[in-house]
């Protein structure tokens, strides 16, 4: 199963992917005004069912009070980066673009913003609902809570 959209058509509710909440139009070139994207967020969070995907901890953090269930897939850089070069440039992304992510994404566990491996580790220790913590899925590394 491919996530995030593998478990929503297997149980019948939208995702909501973060990027689009958080760039402008359909490239990255444009971020959006952060109220805007966080306005965007609480919106879509107050829908009865849904599924928010993506890596943003500051707009995660507007739609938690409304989960009811926080999955993080905490998968070694190893998994992540090959799961960005499968997919590819995305949104018009250009292929420098894509290499600036690799290297924004290749921080993530050094960083210390809401949209790092700090901080997804504070929401999820925070986090007062169900939860899971999926490692690497090659060796079953999950922690339920």
């Amino acid at each position: 199963m491919r996530w995030p959209r593998g478990l929503a058509d297997l149980i019948l509710v939208p995702v909501i992917d973060l990027d689009l909440l958080n760039w402008e139009g359909d490239d990255y070139g444009r971020k959006r005004d952060e109220d805007d994207a966080r306005r965007m967020t609480l919106e879509v969070s107050a829908q009865p069912f849904w599924i928010i995907e993506g890596v943003y901890g500051w707009l995660a953090e507007v739609a938690l009070p409304r989960a009811t269930a926080l999955i993080w897939l905490d998968f070694p850089w190893n998994l992540c980066r090959a799961g960005l070069l499968a997919r590819g440039p995305r949104r018009g992304a250009t292929d420098r673009d894509d290499v600036e992510l690799l290297k924004w994404a290749e921080t993530y566990w050094n960083r210390q913003t809401a949209s790092s491996f700090a901080g997804h580790s504070r929401m999820f220790a925070n986090f007062p609902g169900t939860k899971f913590r999926i490692g690497d899925p090659g060796t079953g590394d999950y922690i339920a809570r």
